[in-house]
């Protein structure tokens, strides 16, 4: 399944180091957001996978990732759109 329009990508750091990538797509009939989540503890490169969080609408998806950046960027990580 192959996204119409991908909507939101941003990056989220703590440090200089990566902590989360978010990514929101559009396929028509739903919008998801897929997180990639980079481990502090570990000293690993590879992210591990949240989600998908599936939405009915744009709205919902938008805010779902809005409400994840801040919460991101009180617990005091950049983050870059």
């Amino acid at each position: 399944m192959n996204a119409a329009v991908s909507a939101l990508v941003s990056a989220v750091r703590k440090d200089g180091k990566p902590v989360v990538r978010l990514s929101c797509a559009d396929y028509g009939h739903e919008w998801i957001v897929d997180c990639d989540v980079y481990p502090v503890d570990e000293l690993s490169v590879k992210p591990r996978s949240a989600g998908p969080y599936v939405f009915a609408t744009a709205r919902e998806a938008r805010a779902f990732v809005a409400n994840s950046l801040l919460a991101l960027q009180v617990l005091g990580c950049d983050v870059t759109a």
